[in-house]
């Protein structure tokens, strides 16, 4: 199982390789858009940044899996915006505040298989773990 500490390394290699390249690579992975959601640290107060793909769009709405590599915790980004909704996501095109909303039931249901069509290893991350992964929509404010 991978650490949190190879998640973030991952993170600050993908951040250098956009600030060597002066944001002209790194903006998708793995065929998916990359986005930088900024949410505020549940204990720290703190802005907390990190840098995910959204497998699939919902009319305006970005949608990011809490996949974490099928880790059994979710990701501390997740667990922050369930204490404070009001994020931040930076794409190409520039910053928006968003508001985060987990997906639930029929919606849930329905959305999952276009994301693991979109990107298989989200199917394979939820055999990793016994928890369900959440699904979250990024909606304009």
């Amino acid at each position: 199982m991978r650490s949190d500490h190879f998640f973030k390394n991952m993170n600050r290699l993908h951040r250098m390789v956009r600030a060597i390249t002066f944001g002209k690579v790194g903006w998708t992975a793995a065929n998916m858009p990359v986005l930088e959601l900024t949410t505020t640290g549940r204990t720290s107060g703190k802005p907390r940044t990190v840098l995910l793909t959204a497998p699939v769009t919902v009319d305006d709405a970005f949608v990011v899996v809490a996949s974490k590599g099928g880790h059994p915790t979710h990701p501390a980004w997740y667990l922050n915006l369930l204490d404070d909704p009001n994020v931040t996501v930076t794409t190409e095109d520039g910053s928006r505040q968003m508001v985060a909303r987990v997906i639930e039931g029929d919606e849930r249901t329905q959305l999952w298989p276009k994301i693991t069509r979109a990107a298989e290893n989200y199917a394979d991350y939820q055999t990793k773990t016994e928890r369900q992964i959440p699904i979250v929509a990024l909606d304009p404010k």
